[in-house]
Protein backbone atom coordinates (compact mmCIF):
# COMPACT_ATOMS: atom_id res chain seq x y z
CA UNK A 1 0.00 0.00 0.00
CA UNK A 2 1.26 3.55 -0.89
CA UNK A 3 1.85 6.17 0.93
CA UNK A 4 -1.08 9.09 1.00
CA UNK A 5 -0.32 12.69 0.93
CA UNK A 6 -2.97 12.38 3.85
CA UNK A 7 -0.26 10.57 5.70
CA UNK A 8 2.26 13.60 6.28
CA UNK A 9 0.16 15.54 8.62
CA UNK A 10 -0.09 12.22 10.42
CA UNK A 11 4.01 11.91 10.42
CA UNK A 12 4.20 15.69 11.38
CA UNK A 13 2.07 14.85 14.75
CA UNK A 14 4.52 12.10 15.41
CA UNK A 15 6.95 13.75 15.84
CA UNK A 16 5.57 16.65 17.84
CA UNK A 17 4.36 13.63 20.27
CA UNK A 18 7.93 12.40 20.60
CA UNK A 19 9.59 15.86 21.45
CA UNK A 20 7.34 16.53 23.97
CA UNK A 21 7.45 12.91 25.48
CA UNK A 22 11.33 13.84 25.44
CA UNK A 23 11.64 17.10 26.83
CA UNK A 24 9.62 20.04 28.19
CA UNK A 25 11.90 22.79 26.19
CA UNK A 26 10.06 24.53 23.37
CA UNK A 27 12.72 25.32 21.46
CA UNK A 28 13.88 21.40 21.27
CA UNK A 29 10.05 20.85 19.90
CA UNK A 30 10.53 23.04 17.25
CA UNK A 31 13.92 21.81 16.11
CA UNK A 32 12.51 18.52 15.86
CA UNK A 33 9.84 19.60 13.75
CA UNK A 34 11.64 21.63 11.03
CA UNK A 35 14.09 19.14 11.07
CA UNK A 36 11.20 16.56 10.18
CA UNK A 37 9.77 18.90 7.63
CA UNK A 38 12.29 19.51 5.58
CA UNK A 39 13.10 15.37 5.24
CA UNK A 40 9.42 14.86 4.68
CA UNK A 41 9.92 17.19 1.33
CA UNK A 42 11.85 14.23 -0.07
CA UNK A 43 9.75 11.19 0.81
CA UNK A 44 8.99 8.70 -1.51
CA UNK A 45 5.38 8.15 -1.58
CA UNK A 46 5.04 5.05 -3.77
CA UNK A 47 6.46 2.90 0.04
CA UNK A 48 4.11 1.92 2.68
CA UNK A 49 3.31 4.44 5.31
CA UNK A 50 5.54 2.11 8.33
CA UNK A 51 8.27 2.18 5.94
CA UNK A 52 8.39 5.82 6.39
CA UNK A 53 7.55 5.71 9.99
CA UNK A 54 10.39 3.64 10.71
CA UNK A 55 13.04 6.12 9.11
CA UNK A 56 11.43 8.62 10.74
CA UNK A 57 10.85 7.44 14.01
CA UNK A 58 14.66 6.23 13.75
CA UNK A 59 15.56 9.86 13.47
CA UNK A 60 13.56 11.40 16.36
CA UNK A 61 15.28 8.72 18.53
CA UNK A 62 18.70 10.07 17.28
CA UNK A 63 17.23 13.69 17.97
CA UNK A 64 15.79 13.16 21.73
CA UNK A 65 18.66 10.21 22.72
CA UNK A 66 15.38 8.09 23.89
CA UNK A 67 15.53 4.49 22.70
CA UNK A 68 11.89 4.02 23.67
CA UNK A 69 9.80 7.42 23.98
CA UNK A 70 6.92 5.67 24.70
CA UNK A 71 7.99 2.82 27.52
CA UNK A 72 6.08 4.86 30.19
CA UNK A 73 2.60 4.78 28.05
CA UNK A 74 3.14 1.29 26.84
CA UNK A 75 3.64 0.15 30.55
CA UNK A 76 0.37 1.84 31.48
CA UNK A 77 -1.29 0.04 28.72
CA UNK A 78 -0.25 -3.47 29.34
CA UNK A 79 -1.31 -2.39 32.71
CA UNK A 80 -4.54 -1.08 32.07
CA UNK A 81 -5.35 -4.09 29.66
CA UNK A 82 -4.50 -6.52 32.22
CA UNK A 83 -6.80 -5.93 34.91
CA UNK A 84 -9.80 -6.03 32.44
CA UNK A 85 -9.19 -9.80 31.15
CA UNK A 86 -11.10 -11.27 34.02
CA UNK A 87 -13.80 -9.82 33.36
CA UNK A 88 -13.42 -10.24 29.26
CA UNK A 89 -12.90 -13.35 29.72
CA UNK A 90 -15.86 -14.31 31.06
CA UNK A 91 -17.55 -12.62 28.43
CA UNK A 92 -15.86 -15.19 25.74
CA UNK A 93 -16.92 -17.93 27.96
CA UNK A 94 -20.12 -16.77 27.75
CA UNK A 95 -20.73 -16.00 24.87
CA UNK A 96 -22.51 -18.27 22.09
CA UNK A 97 -19.65 -18.08 19.98
CA UNK A 98 -16.34 -17.46 21.93
CA UNK A 99 -14.15 -17.26 19.02
CA UNK A 100 -15.48 -14.04 17.15
CA UNK A 101 -16.14 -13.13 20.65
CA UNK A 102 -12.44 -13.12 21.59
CA UNK A 103 -11.96 -12.01 17.64
CA UNK A 104 -14.19 -8.90 17.87
CA UNK A 105 -13.03 -7.87 21.28
CA UNK A 106 -9.20 -8.11 20.05
CA UNK A 107 -9.99 -5.87 17.26
CA UNK A 108 -11.83 -3.21 20.04
CA UNK A 109 -8.15 -3.48 21.39
CA UNK A 110 -6.83 -1.93 18.70
CA UNK A 111 -8.13 1.47 19.25
CA UNK A 112 -4.62 1.35 21.28
CA UNK A 113 -2.89 3.10 18.79
CA UNK A 114 -1.03 6.09 19.63
CA UNK A 115 0.66 6.41 16.19
CA UNK A 116 -3.05 7.75 15.15
CA UNK A 117 -4.24 8.94 18.64
CA UNK A 118 -1.65 10.31 21.30
CA UNK A 119 -4.58 11.10 23.09
CA UNK A 120 -5.79 7.68 24.20
CA UNK A 121 -7.33 7.28 27.24
CA UNK A 122 -8.36 4.36 29.63
CA UNK A 123 -11.43 5.48 29.45
CA UNK A 124 -11.43 5.54 25.30
CA UNK A 125 -10.27 1.90 25.53
CA UNK A 126 -13.18 0.76 28.20
CA UNK A 127 -15.71 2.79 25.90
CA UNK A 128 -14.39 0.25 22.56
CA UNK A 129 -14.31 -2.83 24.74
CA UNK A 130 -17.79 -2.05 25.80
CA UNK A 131 -18.76 -1.32 22.22
CA UNK A 132 -17.35 -4.33 20.87
CA UNK A 133 -20.52 -5.78 19.62
CA UNK A 134 -22.51 -2.93 18.54
CA UNK A 135 -19.53 -1.35 16.08
CA UNK A 136 -20.24 -2.01 12.25
CA UNK A 137 -18.44 -5.27 11.78
CA UNK A 138 -17.33 -6.23 8.14
CA UNK A 139 -15.54 -10.00 8.20
CA UNK A 140 -16.48 -13.44 6.89
CA UNK A 141 -17.31 -15.10 10.56
CA UNK A 142 -18.01 -18.76 9.02
CA UNK A 143 -14.48 -18.64 6.82
CA UNK A 144 -12.48 -17.66 9.91
CA UNK A 145 -13.75 -20.73 11.78
CA UNK A 146 -12.61 -22.91 8.82
CA UNK A 147 -9.38 -21.70 8.50
CA UNK A 148 -8.34 -21.72 12.16
CA UNK A 149 -10.08 -25.34 12.01
CA UNK A 150 -7.71 -25.77 8.94
CA UNK A 151 -4.76 -24.40 9.80
CA UNK A 152 -2.04 -26.62 11.33
CA UNK A 153 0.70 -23.74 11.24
CA UNK A 154 -0.36 -20.20 12.67
CA UNK A 155 1.58 -17.22 12.57
CA UNK A 156 -0.31 -14.59 14.90
CA UNK A 157 1.29 -11.12 13.62
CA UNK A 158 0.87 -8.35 17.40
CA UNK A 159 0.39 -4.71 16.73
CA UNK A 160 0.74 -2.77 19.77
CA UNK A 161 1.53 -2.61 23.26
CA UNK A 162 -1.88 -3.00 26.06
CA UNK A 163 -3.24 -4.32 22.79
CA UNK A 164 -1.84 -7.96 22.85
CA UNK A 165 -3.49 -8.50 26.18
CA UNK A 166 -6.82 -8.31 24.27
CA UNK A 167 -4.98 -10.67 21.53
CA UNK A 168 -4.05 -12.94 24.47
CA UNK A 169 -7.38 -13.45 24.40
CA UNK A 170 -8.07 -14.41 21.09
CA UNK A 171 -4.95 -16.63 20.80
CA UNK A 172 -6.40 -18.51 24.04
CA UNK A 173 -9.38 -19.52 21.60
CA UNK A 174 -6.75 -21.01 19.25
CA UNK A 175 -5.43 -24.58 19.00
CA UNK A 176 -2.20 -23.28 21.07
CA UNK A 177 0.72 -25.67 20.09
CA UNK A 178 -0.35 -24.44 16.39
CA UNK A 179 0.64 -21.14 17.13
CA UNK A 180 3.94 -18.22 16.91
CA UNK A 181 3.53 -14.90 17.82
CA UNK A 182 5.26 -12.30 16.49
CA UNK A 183 6.36 -8.86 17.92
CA UNK A 184 8.23 -6.18 16.84
CA UNK A 185 11.98 -6.47 17.02
CA UNK A 186 13.00 -2.98 18.46
CA UNK A 187 10.68 -0.05 19.70
CA UNK A 188 8.77 2.04 17.55
CA UNK A 189 5.96 4.32 18.31
CA UNK A 190 3.97 2.37 21.21
CA UNK A 191 4.26 -1.07 18.82
CA UNK A 192 4.45 -4.39 21.02
CA UNK A 193 8.13 -5.51 21.78
CA UNK A 194 9.50 -8.33 23.34
CA UNK A 195 9.23 -6.87 26.93
CA UNK A 196 5.45 -6.06 26.33
CA UNK A 197 4.59 -9.87 25.35
CA UNK A 198 6.36 -11.40 28.52
CA UNK A 199 4.40 -8.47 30.26
CA UNK A 200 1.31 -9.93 29.13
CA UNK A 201 2.47 -13.30 29.48
CA UNK A 202 2.42 -14.35 25.79
CA UNK A 203 5.10 -17.21 26.33
CA UNK A 204 2.86 -18.86 28.58
CA UNK A 205 0.39 -19.76 25.74
CA UNK A 206 2.50 -19.77 22.79
CA UNK A 207 5.58 -19.58 20.96
CA UNK A 208 6.74 -15.86 20.49
CA UNK A 209 9.31 -14.29 18.28
CA UNK A 210 10.71 -10.69 17.37
CA UNK A 211 10.68 -10.01 13.47
CA UNK A 212 13.64 -8.63 13.94
CA UNK A 213 12.50 -5.04 12.48
CA UNK A 214 11.59 -1.70 14.17
CA UNK A 215 9.38 -0.80 11.21
CA UNK A 216 5.56 -0.11 12.74
CA UNK A 217 3.95 -3.22 10.54
CA UNK A 218 5.87 -6.06 8.39
CA UNK A 219 8.19 -5.13 5.84
CA UNK A 220 9.31 -8.27 4.97
CA UNK A 221 12.29 -7.21 3.33
CA UNK A 222 13.68 -5.68 6.75
CA UNK A 223 13.16 -8.80 8.93
CA UNK A 224 15.23 -11.06 10.38
CA UNK A 225 15.82 -14.64 8.68
CA UNK A 226 14.37 -16.25 11.15
CA UNK A 227 10.73 -14.29 10.76
CA UNK A 228 10.87 -14.55 7.25
CA UNK A 229 10.84 -18.55 7.78
CA UNK A 230 7.75 -18.55 9.93
CA UNK A 231 6.09 -16.55 7.82
CA UNK A 232 6.90 -18.79 4.48
CA UNK A 233 6.11 -22.11 6.78
CA UNK A 234 2.29 -20.54 7.67
CA UNK A 235 -0.36 -21.72 6.34
CA UNK A 236 -2.90 -19.00 8.03
CA UNK A 237 -1.57 -15.47 9.34
CA UNK A 238 -3.64 -13.35 11.24
CA UNK A 239 -2.14 -9.96 10.96
CA UNK A 240 -3.25 -6.91 13.48
CA UNK A 241 -3.79 -3.38 13.26
CA UNK A 242 -3.08 -0.89 10.09
CA UNK A 243 0.42 -0.86 9.96
CA UNK A 244 0.83 -4.69 9.14
CA UNK A 245 -2.39 -4.02 6.61
CA UNK A 246 -0.47 -1.32 5.09
CA UNK A 247 2.59 -3.50 4.67
CA UNK A 248 1.00 -6.73 4.11
CA UNK A 249 -2.20 -5.95 1.90
CA UNK A 250 -0.57 -6.95 -1.33
CA UNK A 251 0.95 -10.45 -0.32
CA UNK A 252 -0.02 -13.20 -1.74
CA UNK A 253 -0.64 -15.16 1.34
CA UNK A 254 -3.07 -16.84 3.54
CA UNK A 255 -3.84 -13.81 5.29
CA UNK A 256 -6.56 -12.61 8.12
CA UNK A 257 -6.31 -8.84 8.87
CA UNK A 258 -8.25 -7.85 11.91
CA UNK A 259 -7.99 -4.28 12.71
CA UNK A 260 -10.58 -0.80 13.63
CA UNK A 261 -10.64 1.52 10.09
CA UNK A 262 -8.82 4.84 12.37
CA UNK A 263 -8.03 6.67 9.82
CA UNK A 264 -9.37 7.71 6.18
CA UNK A 265 -7.03 6.85 4.59
CA UNK A 266 -7.29 3.32 5.56
CA UNK A 267 -11.23 3.32 5.35
CA UNK A 268 -10.99 5.15 1.85
CA UNK A 269 -8.60 1.71 1.07
CA UNK A 270 -10.69 -0.67 2.06
CA UNK A 271 -13.53 0.82 0.83
CA UNK A 272 -15.73 0.77 3.95
CA UNK A 273 -17.20 3.80 6.72
CA UNK A 274 -14.31 4.83 9.52
CA UNK A 275 -14.72 2.94 13.10
CA UNK A 276 -15.63 -0.45 11.12
CA UNK A 277 -14.29 -3.45 12.84
CA UNK A 278 -13.04 -5.50 10.27
CA UNK A 279 -11.96 -9.02 9.88
CA UNK A 280 -10.46 -9.11 5.98
CA UNK A 281 -8.94 -12.48 4.30
CA UNK A 282 -6.67 -11.89 1.20
CA UNK A 283 -6.50 -15.64 -0.10
CA UNK A 284 -3.36 -17.54 -1.50
CA UNK A 285 -3.26 -18.24 -5.58
CA UNK A 286 -0.75 -20.91 -4.72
Amino acid sequence: MKTSLDCIPCFLRQALDVARLSTADASIHERILRDVLQWAGGINLDQPPPLLAQRIHRRLRELTGMEDPYRAAKNRHNAMALKMLPRLRAEIASASDPLIMAVRLSIAGNIIDMGVNGGFTETDLRRSLDEALTEPFSGDTDGFHRSVAQAANILYLADNAGEIAFDRLLIEQLPAENVTVAVRGAPVINDATMADALALGLQEIAEVIDNGSDAPGTVLADCSREFNRHFDEADLILAKGQGNFETLSDENRNIYFLLKAKCPVIASHIGLPMGTHILKRVRSSG
